[in-house]
């Protein structure tokens, strides 16, 4: 299926933001994309014209914001919704090998969801890492980042050490894995899970 029938859905409750920017920078990458509350699939205080069905889509977005007020911690709210509404629709979504992306706060979702950092089957379970505060609180500045190669399709053929400059505004962003986390760090590097890291302006480490 060509892009330009990829039909998409940003997952958005209470405190979702930029899934209009998303939509629109979806569109204009060919995706035919449509902001979905949760309650449209969970077929919930909804009329049936406006019901919609998770397998009827290619590739689930959730956008960043503050879903549920990022109450207890970021993300976790969205994700206990997600689990008791629609986890059994989700976890066939992800073991069809459709894409399903989080972008911030969305990231944190999945994360609290036990979607990432990965595990085989698409289970949802208990998270194996966690979104924690910052040490320098919240940052909001453009950043670095540096390509480091992996699954990320667009940018196949782009050199390793390509520098990009991306904005950065977050308060609950340092990822802490469970368990062994120097060995898990490399996992995820030999999987090719790590497309970025963060270096300086000249290149060199952050």
């Amino acid at each position: 299926m060509g892009r330009r029938n990829l039909r998409v859905a940003l997952l958005a409750i209470e405190g979702t933001n930029c899934d209009e920017e998303l939509r629109v920078a979806l569109h204009t990458l060919g995706a035919r994309a449509e902001v979905v509350q949760l309650k449209q699939f969970e077929g919930r205080d909804v009329e049936p014209s406006k019901r919609r069905r998770l397998s009827d889509y290619s590739a689930l977005f959730v956008p960043g914001g503050f879903s549920g007020g990022d109450y207890v911690r970021a993300g976790v709210i969205f994700a206990a919704r997600i689990r008791a509404s629609i986890g059994s629709d989700l976890e066939e979504f992800v073991r069809s090998g459709r894409v399903v992306a989080g972008i911030c706060n969305g990231f944190q979702v999945l994360t609290e969801l036990g979607l990432l950092p990965g595990r085989p089957g698409g289970h949802l379970d208990t998270p194996d890492a966690v979104l924690m505060s910052n040490d320098r609180g919240y940052t909001c500045r453009p950043t670095f980042v540096a390509w480091q190669g992996g699954v990320f399709t667009p940018l196949q053929g782009t050199a390793p050490g390509t520098r990009f400059l991306f904005p950065s505004a977050h308060g609950e962003g340092k990822l802490v894995l469970g368990g062994n986390s120097a060995e898990r760090l490399r996992s995820l590097a030999r999987s090719g899970q790590i497309l970025f890291r963060w270096v300086a302006p000249d290149g060199g480490p952050a």
